[in-house]
């Protein structure tokens, strides 16, 4: 079999298998966000933070609880870190450096997950298991839960209510992560992935001294670290390394974790809105997007460049055999266009093309399908703007889902939009402005100036892959890209939950023969341009500065 085939018949098995998934997923999601009862183990958990999950809060309130609960997982993180060496099951590391405990707390808490350590050499299994793999799924049911109040503004009228966010918190991980995580992890274990507590030990005699490695909780760990889009590896070269990732079977089952809650919430949309098919045209248009950037993928990688890449059928260099270019494109692409940052490869030493593309992927917003909640409020921002600009062309006000786009509105969803872009392409300036941070690429030219590009890039989004040529274990790192982690994670928010109590308080306006469409592939294909035209021009002399130019050299 070809590698090319190969890599066609595993995308068309991810497909399928998301596809199975998609409708019961969906539909179990909506009823879970939707149901007024709590579980008695939730109820336990209300009593103990203090929460009365009946209470509807407006959007100011919502945003208060997002930004305390937060505010204390960094908290919380951090001084886990500072306090390693005193701590149980430390395996002898140190307390982290202030700085790198601060990136990483705020890495973890934004479900980022951008690490600048070794994980094998730095965090024990404390810090791994009680601080790290808690604030996976945390984090995770944050951003499901900002994604569950923007839709309930779509479906509700003349209320400024959207639900209550502890209630939303809880029901994610006590009802949606927890379940699936376990499942999950059986299905890695039983494929070969470590799970256990044991200490540092030795591995075999080479040349020149032996190898030490460390056990710990993987399978629990990674499963998340895919299923909620975050993407912190318990190994420095994360699901790349046998230990996490071990046959092509789990490569292609941890693609699948990646995409199936982000595919699912779609149907969770069009159930809660009253009309499935509004749905389906969201997903259409993610599904067009991530289809377009694996075949793209997959062409640059496999292009047949020198002898050097015939005889290794195609650009092999930093990917894992057991993958091969098939497996190993879908993941990268999987990754960036979502915002889990795990990786199976070395994106650095994809070509110059392809590693523009997982770029580009980060800069679309992280949409198609997008992170755990955040592709999916992502996503109806970007078709917010897609109906303004129809609107714009037709002479008539633009409505959404029965809802009008206003002035209040639009600036709402421009205020998103710009936000991550600005704070990308600021830091990026300033990095290569001043007189250090220069020094920590590996790379000159444009192929260097593409490693800080990716780093802020993936900051902002809250990706958490890198190039790897950075070292970005610096004090100017780990504080600028914690900084660009926590405002690209949070100020978005505060104007999903603004446009969502603003779509809320809305009377809805009956459909006429001039409302546009929105389920239709018009508005679909409508959408996919706004994406990738509004986010081209943001980003096009960037691009050109660093990949471009060295894809095209």
């Amino acid at each position: 079999m070809s590698p090319v085939l190969a890599g066609v018949l595993q995308l068309l098995a991810l497909m399928a298998a998301l596809a199975l998934a998609h409708v019961p997923l969906g539909t179990y999601l909506a009823r879970v966000y939707s149901s007024p009862k709590h579980l008695r183990i939730e109820k336990w958990i209300y009593k103990g933070i203090g929460a009365d999950p009946d209470t509807e809060m407006r959007w100011p309130a919502y945003l208060r609880g997002v930004l305390a609960f937060s505010v204390a997982g960094v908290l919380f993180l951090y001084l886990l870190q500072r306090l390693q060496g005193v701590l149980p099951g430390s395996l002898g590391f140190a307390a982290i450096d202030p700085d790198q405990a601060f990136n990483t707390a705020a890495s973890f808490v934004a479900n980022t997950n951008w690490q600048s350590y070794y994980g094998e050499q730095a965090m024990g299994h404390v810090v791994q298991t009680a601080g790290l793999a808690v604030q996976n799924f945390v984090s995770a049911a944050v951003g499901i839960a900002v994604a569950v109040a923007l839709v309930r503004g779509f479906a509700r009228s003349r209320t400024g209510e959207l639900g209550n966010f502890w209630a939303d918190l809880v029901r994610g991980v006590v009802r949606v992560l927890v379940p699936i995580a376990v499942v999950g992890a059986v299905i890695l274990v039983a494929c070969g992935v470590i799970q256990n507590f044991s200490g540092i030990h030795e591995v075999g005699q080479f040349t020149g001294g032996s190898q030490q490695w460390n056990g710990g909780a993987v399978a629990s760990q990674e499963v998340i670290k895919e299923l909620g889009t975050n993407g912190g590896g318990y190994f420095n070269a994360n699901s790349a390394h046998p230990f996490e990732n071990p046959t092509p079977f789990t490569n292609l089952f941890e693609i699948f974790l990646i995409l199936l809650i982000p595919v699912a919430l779609t149907r969770t949309f069009g159930l809660m809105t009253g009309s499935v098919r509004q749905g389906y045209a969201i997903l259409a248009t993610m599904a067009t997007i991530w289809v377009g950037f694996v075949a793209l993928m997959m062409w640059t990688e496999f292009a047949h460049h020198g002898p050097a890449l015939q005889a290794a059928g195609g650009a092999m260099e930093g990917k894992e055999v057991r993958f091969g270019i098939g497996g190993s494109s879908i993941f990268a692409v999987s990754t960036t266009l979502t915002s889990t940052g795990a990786v199976d490869s070395f994106h650095s030493s994809y070509t110059g093309l392809g590693g523009g593309i997982t770029m580009l992927g980060m800069m679309l917003g992280e949409i198609a399908p997008g992170g755990v909640g955040s592709g999916l409020y992502g996503m109806l921002v970007m078709a917010v703007i897609a109906v303004f600009i129809a609107g714009l062309m037709v002479g008539r006000t633009p409505e959404y889902l029965g809802k009008k786009i206003g002035t209040r509105e639009i600036k709402f969803a421009a205020c998103y939009i710009l936000i991550t872009p600005a704070l990308v392409l600021l830091f990026t300036a300033a990095a290569m402005a001043l007189p250090t941070p220069g020094d920590s690429m590996t790379n000159s030219g444009a192929h260097g100036f593409s490693e800080i590009l990716y780093a802020y890039t993936s900051a902002a989004n809250n990706n958490g892959s890198a190039f790897a040529g950075l070292n970005a274990d610096t004090q100017w790192f780990n504080t600028t890209l914690g900084l660009a982690m926590l405002l690209g994670r949070f100020l978005p928010m505060v104007f999903v939950l603004a446009l969502a109590g603003s779509l809320a308080g809305q009377q809805p306006v009956p459909a006429t023969q001039g409302t546009l469409r929105t389920e239709k592939p018009l508005f679909s294909g409508l959408l996919v341009g706004a994406v990738l035209i509004i986010t081209g021009l943001t980003y096009f002399p960037a691009l050109a500065l660093g990949p471009l130019a060295e894809g095209l050299a």
